[in-house]
Order: C-alpha cells, then sequence, then structure tokens
C-alpha cells in the first residue's frame, strides 16, 4: 500500500521558512558608475534647483513661440519706453515699442543656442584633436599641441576677436568663433585621459586580437573619456554663452534686429538713465543663466568624481 505524504507534514518546516523569512534573497545587481553618478547629482540640491532653471527656460525660449504665436520684433513708435508694469507690457518696451518680455523670451533662445552650437563645435573639433595626440603620439602628437599651445597664448574672448574679425561678424560666425576659441581646453583633457586609458589591460586586449585603430579609440577608449568631457562642456556652456553676449555687445557677433541679451545690453547704453529696465533684464536674464550653468556644471563635476564616495551609491 502507498504512503502518502501526510495533509499536516508541511507544518513540520520552520516557521520563518513558511512565512517567507530568513530566505535566500534574490542578488541585487550593483549599479553602474552612471547611475550612481546620477544618483550624487540628484541629491545635490542646488544642482537639481539649477537645472530645473535651465530646463525651465529652455522649454520658454523653445516650445512656448510653437504653441503661442510671438512677434519681439513688432515696433509700435507710440509705445516706446514704457515702464514695466505698463498695460499689455509686463516688463515694458525698449526704444522701439518693442515688447520686453518677448524679446527676453526669444534671446534666451538665441543665447542657449549659441552655447549649446558653440560647445559642441568646442567639443567635437577639441575631442579629435586630443583624442588623435593622445593615442598616436609622435610626431601627430608634437604638430596638434603645438598648434593648441600657440592658440593658449591667446585668451579665450581675444582668441574669439580675431576668428570674428577674419570671419567677419555675425551670429553663425559668433558661435564658430566661440567654439574655436575654447578648443584647447577640450583638447588638453581628452589627451591627458587618453594617455593614461590606453596603457589599460582593456586596451592591450583589445589591441591584441587585431582590433582596429579606430574600433580601440571609438569603442574602447572614448567611453572612458566621457566623464571629464561632460564635466568641461557643462561648465563650457557658461562661458560660451557669457562669451557670445560680449561678442554681441561689441557689435561682433548678433546684428540688429536679432533679440541676443548682448545685442539688448548693447542697445540699451543710450537709454540708461532714462529706461533702467532696458539693462537690467537683459543682465539679469545673463547673470541667472551663467549661474545656474556654473552651478549646474559644479554639480556634475562631482557626480563624475570617481574618487567620490557619496553614501548610498
Amino acid at each position: 500500500m502507498a504512503t502518502s505524504t501526510p495533509a499536516f507534514a508541511t507544518l513540520a518546516k520552520p516557521l520563518p521558512a513558511l512565512l517567507g523569512i530568513g530566505g535566500p534573497t534574490p542578488t541585487r545587481r550593483a549599479a553602474g558608475p552612471w547611475v550612481r553618478a546620477w544618483r550624487r547629482l540628484r541629491r545635490n540640491r542646488s544642482s537639481v534647483v539649477a537645472g530645473t532653471l535651465l530646463a525651465l527656460f529652455a522649454v520658454i525660449a523653445f516650445l512656448a513661440p510653437r504653441v503661442v504665436t510671438i512677434d519681439p520684433y513688432r515696433q509700435s513708435l507710440a509705445d516706446s519706453l514704457l515702464p514695466p508694469g505698463s498695460a499689455g507690457h509686463v516688463l515694458g518696451t525698449d526704444h522701439l515699442g518693442r515688447d520686453m518680455l518677448l524679446r527676453l523670451v526669444d534671446g534666451a533662445r538665441v543665447s542657449l543656442t549659441i552655447g549649446f552650437v558653440a560647445v559642441g563645435i568646442s567639443v567635437v573639433l577639441g575631442g579629435m584633436v586630443g583624442l588623435l595626440a593622445g593615442y598616436f603620439g609622435g610626431w601627430l602628437d608634437t604638430v596638434l599641441m603645438r598648434f593648441v599651445d600657440a592658440q593658449l597664448a591667446f585668451p579665450g574672448i581675444l582668441a574669439a576677436l580675431v576668428i570674428v574679425t577674419v570671419l567677419g561678424s555675425g551670429l553663425d560666425k559668433a558661435m564658430i568663433a566661440v567654439g574655436i576659441g575654447a578648443l584647447p581646453r577640450y583638447a588638453r583633457v581628452v589627451r591627458g585621459t587618453v594617455l593614461s586609458t590606453k596603457q589599460e589591460l582593456f586596451v592591450d586586449a583589445a589591441r591584441s586580437i587585431g582590433a582596429s585603430h579606430r574600433r580601440i579609440m571609438f569603442v574602447h577608449i572614448v567611453p572612458q573619456i566621457l566623464g571629464p568631457v561632460i564635466t568641461l562642456a557643462t561648465l563650457g556652456l557658461a562661458t560660451a554663452v557669457l562669451a557670445a553676449a560680449a561678442l554681441s555687445f561689441l557689435g561682433l557677433g548678433a546684428q540688429p534686429p536679432t533679440a541676443e541679451w548682448g545685442l539688448m545690453l548693447s542697445d540699451a547704453r543710450k537709454y540708461v538713465r532714462v529706461a533702467w529696465w532696458l539693462a537690467v533684464f537683459p543682465g539679469a536674464a545673463i547673470t541667472v543663466t551663467v549661474l545656474a550653468m556654473n552651478l549646474l556644471g559644479d554639480g556634475v563635476r562631482d557626480a563624475l568624481d570617481p574618487n567620490s564616495s557619496a553614501a548610498g551609491d
């Protein structure tokens, strides 16, 4: 006669096992370096506030004009130099009767575009120069780094002035000038990181199995240098916006009637005694934007620091 398992045999099991307590817990996958960096960045309150503010500026600058039709260039001489709080003009008007709020919104789009494009030019060109110089070394490293050293002899804004003088004034020329002016910083940082990374064992392993130079550079080395480059690019946004505003203020960047913050400051010089808002609002916009970019850049630098040991990573 076959024996069957008693119905209450399970009662012989320990009580914790019945309740599911103390059993083996599934192993939790360790967070990667980018996830840990994101967690550290989120814990930095000043960086979160700065990033939120910049995101708000970007949404207003790029998306608001697509939802609500605005015309920052509409002139009305009868409404010129209206103070803030006037009917229909929250921040007043300029000497041509153009609404200051609409021009500030459009100026945010122009200034942010200049900053991102200029930094993109610096990252791509400077990164390629540093990558080639650091990886191949030899005569190529010497030639490229001597070019970078020669450019470092000029301050960034002075180099941008020289480039604009050669290329001519204009918004697109200002982007190129600011981007090329900041190129040496990215080239040096990337070169130094590549010099240390290419000595790692995983690079030797890739080389030993016959990987091409292009694959080693872009598949194995480039991901390792993204941290320093992202940090430098985030901090470089503020410098690019300031440099572009300075060029426009001098008449070498954006040209009238473009609503660019530096150009708006330049136009406000003639009316600063009778219309303070023409200079205060664009100046405040530049100050807040640059401060937010610097705070975000500091947070990104701390978050991507490999030596950071913040609790809870």
